[in-house]
């Protein structure tokens, strides 16, 4: 089956850390656009296309990160699965987090997914390229708003 092509959405404020992820996604062979915000307020407004952010592609999938600026991972998870436009929007937690109470927490908010992010280059590709093939190969996703 061919990958269905992907617009991935980044939550990630550490500059180390996007670019890393955007390098995994070269190396890694990744079919998907990879998008980017820095922090949980500026994820939403892109989410919503707010001004600033009209006319960019609704995502497919959010790898959203915990440690947030403005507005925290979880609670940018609530405020997705509060929002009817939104509510479907597959979310993985893709964060330095393997905390118990992190984890639990992604879940009880409806988490597609919690990963915890591999701290090496090779172990952030191997992650992102079975996150990728699960979303654009395996999954049924719902259709763009």
């Amino acid at each position: 089956m061919t990958p269905r092509h992907l617009d991935v959405l980044l939550v990630e404020d550490d500059p180390g850390d996007i670019v890393m992820t955007q390098e995994a996604f070269v190396d890694g062979g990744l079919t998907g656009t990879l998008h980017v915000t820095r922090d949980g307020v500026e994820a939403m407004d892109f989410l919503r296309r707010a001004e600033g952010y009209r006319g960019v592609p609704r995502p497919d999938l959010v790898l959203l990160d915990l440690n947030l600026p403005r507005m925290a991972g979880h609670e940018v998870l609530a405020a997705i699965r509060e929002d009817d436009d939104l509510t479907l929007l597959p979310v993985v937690v893709l964060t330095t987090s393997a905390a118990q109470d992190d984890v639990e927490a992604s879940y009880r908010l409806h988490a597609n997914a919690h990963v915890t992010k591999p701290s090496d280059f090779a172990g952030l590709t191997a992650a992102l390229a079975r996150i990728e093939e699960f979303f654009s190969r395996v999954a049924e996703l719902p259709p763009r708003a």
